[in-house]
């Protein structure tokens, strides 16, 4: 009674150091992350990474502990042993996703497809968000509504990304208007080169030479004569996505305005309906 007594006493202190441990190292990688991504702007990816790892690894580690220390547990590990072919079959099927997100983690952490505090889309699902965290298991994204995204590290793996911060944030965004047949084209395109470049987060990326000769601000295009409209595509950079998508909402409201007073029409579609009268049938 008294060798049971002791022996779960020991479990007991061993989980008790485990969890203790656990929180100090965590207390202590939170200072550092917040030393080094903010005073020396460092990428605080692999600090997040570590301080989630760590908890993890140690607890691995006590529970090897208990196992190798109470004997109880040791008759449970050899009984588990001599079906070790079927275990080892029905682990290894239970925990391949496990195992698999846990090197999909490691592998973002090594190679970099994106960092904490990045933009990220990701195709196969529309969803477009800010990297908050990556642990072991998952990432987590945090859309443009605030929501917080868990993905298994294995299927942002296997899927495509588009990392809109992993060089420079600065991006170009199209920005398309319809107008119909008979409004003028030259006097819509002025109004919505106007209209952009007025707005306050438009970034001009002319080269100086091409300022020198006075080349237009923006780059525009017809890119479609469609059934009902001739549509116009803008070239327009700004300095972030964020800022993109600002300017796009501004501008479509600003250039609706001014289309409406300068006589410039947004078709929508019509429809021709021609009646036809049958003729009367001799009586």
């Amino acid at each position: 009674m008294e060798n049971k007594i002791l022996y779960w006493g020991i479990v007991a202190g061993i989980v008790l150091i485990a969890y203790i441990a656990s929180l100090v190292a965590r207390r202590l990688l939170n200072r550092i992350i917040k030393r080094k991504s903010e005073n020396l702007r460092e990428d605080p990816t692999k600090f997040v990474f570590l301080k989630n790892s760590t908890s993890f690894i140690i607890y691995s580690v006590a529970l090897i502990i208990i196992f190798m220390i109470t004997p109880a547990l040791n008759d449970i590990g050899k009984g588990l042993f001599a079906g070790a072919g079927i275990l080892a079959a029905t682990i290894g099927f239970a925990s391949q996703k496990a195992f698999s997100n846990i090197l999909s983690g490691i592998f973002i952490l090594i190679f970099k497809p994106f960092s904490v505090q990045d933009t990220i889309e990701i195709k196969s699902d529309m969803l477009k968000g800010v990297v908050e965290e990556i642990t072991l298991r998952h990432t987590v994204i945090r859309d443009y509504e605030n929501r917080r995204i868990i993905i298994p590290n294995s299927l942002i793996s296997e899927t495509t990304l588009v990392n809109s911060t992993i060089v420079e944030e600065r991006i170009k965004k199209h920005i398309e208007f319809g107008i119909s047949y008979d409004s003028d084209i030259d006097h819509a395109k002025a109004i919505i080169q106007d209209e952009i470049c007025k707005h306050p987060l438009f970034v001009d990326s002319r080269e100086e030479a091409e300022k020198n000769e006075s080349s237009p601000q923006i780059t525009m295009r017809v890119i479609a004569l469609s059934d009902f409209s001739v549509d116009i595509r803008a070239y327009v950079w700004t300095n972030s996505n964020d800022d993109a998508f600002v300017l796009q909402c501004d501008v479509f409201e600003s250039v609706k305005k001014r289309f409406d007073r300068e006589g410039i029409e947004i078709p929508f579609p019509y429809r021709t309906l021609v009646f036809k009268n049958k003729p009367e049938s001799n009586k």
